[in-house]
């Protein structure tokens, strides 16, 4: 898959109404607005340029690059930290990329394109050290147990440009939230399928338009259906009133799983989010995440 392709499938828009996620919080508001900085190494061009330079397509470029951070691991090691995603799939992608690069040349890369990315779309604001300041204050508090995605990325070195440094915060942050979310979701007796039409149904997708772009067959779907059906979870195709609670648990329990590092930004919490919403609104607005709020609120 070329960078076209991936915009052909991943950025399409979202016509008529758009229902409002109905949950906010401290800890969801930081996610939010982090999410489109975190992700640029994933969805800009000059990411994906990087990557090709290296001969990694799209798909291996997301796998790779999101997985370098776990080192030479087994690629069901990092199937497993990816979670929701259908596991074959990111073995496979995990595989093809180690064999045309090595781990150091994707890494570099990986924040070679960042950088070009976010000062395109952010110049230098006057601001950025200020907010990388506070945001490393709550790398340093967010807890790495059990969180090995997490803990990857604050094994590596900080990038000494400043942009780099905003976008390894708001990553480490990222995955941090969701490797605390995958924890919830083991605890609740979730699986990866199951994860994925939760969330779909809570945040607005018709069934399984978000659970099937993670590459799981029809029949695995259609018995995690089945299973949440039996839970008394989802029927004709939404969530029950039931359902709908269980979500909304899940959530919570995420959101406590990251109060450690929501608690260290302490009352700069409102300013520095509204600046990362701003920021991360420039990167939505020059095409490098996808348009659907949809697809921002799943995550």
């Amino acid at each position: 898959m070329d960078y076209a392709e991936a915009r052909a499938a991943f950025f399409g828009g979202r016509d008529g109404d758009v229902r409002t996620l109905d949950w906010s919080s401290p800890a969801r508001r930081l996610r939010d607005a982090i999410e489109p900085i975190a992700t640029v190494c994933f969805w800009s061009e000059p990411a994906y340029d990087a990557y090709a330079a290296l001969g990694l397509d799209f798909l291996q470029g997301y796998v790779y690059g999101r997985g370098c951070v776990l080192g030479d691991a087994e690629p069901s090691v990092v199937a497993a930290a990816f979670g929701v995603f259908e596991p074959g799939l990111v073995a496979g992608l995990f595989v093809a990329g180690r064999a045309v690069c090595d781990i150091a040349d994707v890494r570099a890369a990986k924040e070679r394109g960042t950088i070009a990315a976010l000062e395109e779309c952010l110049g230098r604001p006057d601001d950025l050290a200020e907010v990388v300041a506070v945001l490393r204050r709550a790398t340093d508090a967010a807890d790495p147990t059990g969180r090995a995605l997490h803990a990857g990325l604050t094994a590596l070195p900080w990038p000494e440009d400043l942009l780099g440094q905003l976008w390894h915060a708001c990553s480490i942050l990222r995955e941090h939230r969701g490797d605390g979310h995958l924890a919830v979701l083991v605890a609740a007796g979730i699986d990866g399928v199951q994860a994925n039409q939760l969330t779909e149904l809570w945040v607005g997708w018709d069934p399984l338009a978000y659970t099937g772009s993670r590459a799981w067959s029809p029949d695995a779907m259609s018995a995690a259906t089945g299973a949440l059906e039996e839970r008394g979870w989802v029927a004709d195709g939404r969530l029950t009133e039931t359902g709908t609670q269980v979500r909304r648990d899940l959530e919570s329990a995420t959101d406590r799983s990251a109060q450690g590092a929501v608690d260290a930004i302490g009352a700069d919490l409102d300013g520095v989010v509204e600046r990362l919403e701003a920021w991360s609104q420039r990167v939505v607005e020059r095409g490098w995440f996808p348009p659907d709020p949809y697809k921002r609120a799943a995550g």
